[in-house]
């Protein structure tokens, strides 16, 4: 069997294709497929490692495909137990929705939504009947839903596993039957959650659908997975001189993979650029600028490559992020960094501080107890690469 035209350049970058001769018999059967990615609007926003996924859902459209992108609204509401060593805490409906308002404007950053077709999971989902529901249940063993690594593991540490979370891969599986699904998409830790959607679309009598996962990108701390959860994340709703820090504070050797994932630039493409002599100062600097160029503007990425070059290259500090003067002082440092918008959470400011990575007029704040003496004028900055001026 020759090699479709199409195929190679939709598995490049992928880490699986399961099973790749499926693929091709698909792509030769000259059918438009339907190609799902399925999102739980968990948190308010996307983040780069979300585009991982949406620039190959961009090659399936260019190629005249049918996109479907999956709410997850209904399976929202459990959680998926991928990766969490605990259960969840449950989501409201009014909290889906208010996540999932900006998730649309994020993704057509990418996708063109005038071409994709979006569905909530809640459709069919709260419509299942108790006899249906049983009747879909029958179809997959305990054995293999405990078979995933995520509940073997809670399991030996005796971690409690509640019984609404077993069921998360089920409903997942059966959105693939309901949308009849050619192939599925997701990051490599959603493998065996598509795993199972192909399973149960084979026990239902439908042609089982191909699962391509793409490589999780690491977030700025280079070690997690870039998530919320993690506070080592990029998102999309952040401001482009935001974003730019944040990648020149990548280590260099996270910097090849975010050259593959996000700009589509390989090993061999870099390191012709390092044989050419280009610092690999430079060379973060330019992934940055092409982050930005192509998720926001090339007019935002200009800006932001100036901005950080004034601040951290040439120490103009009048460049730095302008907050209001607090109304109080002293402040504690935890609520310091919150009116600056540089945490979101009490933990994240103690993991800074223990690392010693917020200064005060250059010098460093290591007591996670300290209170501030604020006044206008006063620079504070968090990581490497983001600086605040306090202003009346």
């Amino acid at each position: 069997m020759n090699e479709h035209k199409d195929l190679k350049r939709l598995v490049r970058g992928a880490v699986q294709v399961i099973p790749l001769q499926d693929l091709q018999k698909k792509l030769d059967s000259g059918k438009k497929l339907t190609i799902k990615f399925g999102i739980d609007p968990t948190s308010s926003d996307l983040h780069l490692g979300h585009t991982v996924v949406l620039f190959k859902l961009k090659e399936f459209q260019d190629l005249g495909h049918n996109i479907v992108l999956l709410i997850g609204d209904f399976t929202a509401r459990i959680g998926d137990p991928t990766g969490r060593s605990k259960t969840r805490p449950p989501l409201s409906k009014e909290q889906i929705a208010d996540n999932f308002k900006t998730y649309l404007d994020q993704a057509s950053r990418i996708l063109d939504l005038k071409k994709i077709t979006v569905r909530y999971n809640s459709e069919w989902l709260e419509k299942l009947g108790a006899d249906d529901f049983i009747t879909l249940c029958s179809r997959v063993t305990a054995a293999r839903i405990l078979e995933r690594e995520d509940f073997k593991k809670r399991l030996v540490d005796q971690t409690p596993i509640a019984l609404h979370e077993l069921l998360y891969p089920l409903l997942q599986a059966y959105d693939s039957v309901v949308l009849k699904a050619d192939v599925e998409l997701g990051g490599t830790d959603q493998t065996f959650n598509l795993l199972c959607g192909r399973y149960l679309q084979e026990q239902m009598g439908q042609d089982p659908q191909v699962v391509l996962t793409m490589p999780l990108l690491e977030g700025t701390d280079g070690v997690q997975k870039m998530s919320k959860s993690y506070d080592n994340y990029i998102g999309l709703i952040e401001q482009p001189a935001e974003v730019f820090g944040k990648i020149m504070s990548i280590s260099d050797e996270l910097m090849a993979k975010y050259y593959l994932l996000l700009l589509g630039i390989d090993g061999v493409e870099l390191q012709n650029k390092r044989e050419q002599g280009i610092h690999p100062k430079e060379l973060k600097k330019q992934l940055a600028f092409g982050v930005i160029e192509r998720l926001w503007s090339k007019e935002d990425a200009q800006k932001a490559q100036e901005h950080f070059q004034a601040l951290f290259e040439q120490h103009d500090y009048s460049q730095a992020t302008p907050v209001k003067l607090p109304d109080q002082s002293p402040v504690w440092i935890v609520d310091l960094l919150k009116v600056l918008g540089a945490i979101s959470s009490s933990s994240e400011a103690k993991r800074l501080i223990e690392a010693g990575a917020v200064h005060i007029d250059n010098v460093v704040i290591a007591d996670f107890q300290a209170k501030i003496d604020v006044k206008a004028g006063m620079h504070i900055k968090v990581g490497k690469h983001r600086i605040y001026q306090l202003v009346d």
